[in-house]
């Protein structure tokens, strides 16, 4: 396959090349110099600035203000009674439920109901829950006098 004087998109040779591709002027090749591979020997790669390790600094149980994500406000209103909403797809039992409860615990994927009046306790999917209702008003910043931590230095999601 011959190449014509203006095979890349309009320019003469020499010009507008790609990578890899020898460079021309006219009918004759421009000199590039070869850098020799040497066989078993790495190729040195800049070594990117050290990050500092994650220190968590939080309270036991929660997480930082600056992460306001359902599981957090649900931590920091453990021990009040909620009612959880949640829907559950293609099932014939039920397809939407009602839960009423004490938070126990909240974790990224799952929230922890006990209802007080049969012991029962529910481990429940976050990706089942709709959305969630107090009877009382609920925590949703850090109390004051506690310093919220650097979310920076908190390990990424």
């Amino acid at each position: 396959m011959s190449q014509s004087n203006y095979g890349n998109y309009g320019y003469p040779q020499g010009y507008g090349t790609y990578p890899g591709q020898i460079p021309t002027y006219g009918n004759q090749q421009v000199y590039q110099p070869q850098t020799p591979i040497q066989q078993g020997v790495p190729t040195p790669t800049p070594t990117p600035a050290p990050t500092p390790s994650p220190t968590p600094t939080t309270l036991p149980g929660q997480l930082p203000l600056e992460a306001s994500y359902i599981e957090n406000i649900l931590r920091l209103n453990k021990g009040k009674i909620a009612t959880v909403y949640a829907t559950f797809e293609n099932n014939r039992e039920w397809n939407a439920k009602i839960f009423k409860g004490i938070v126990e615990a909240a974790g990224r994927d799952h929230l922890i109901l006990s209802d007080p009046q049969t012991g029962i306790r529910y481990l429940l999917p976050m990706l089942y829950i709709d959305y969630v209702t107090f009877d009382e008003e609920i925590e949703y910043e850090y109390p004051y006098g506690v310093a919220a931590p650097n979310l920076t230095t908190y390990p990424p999601r």
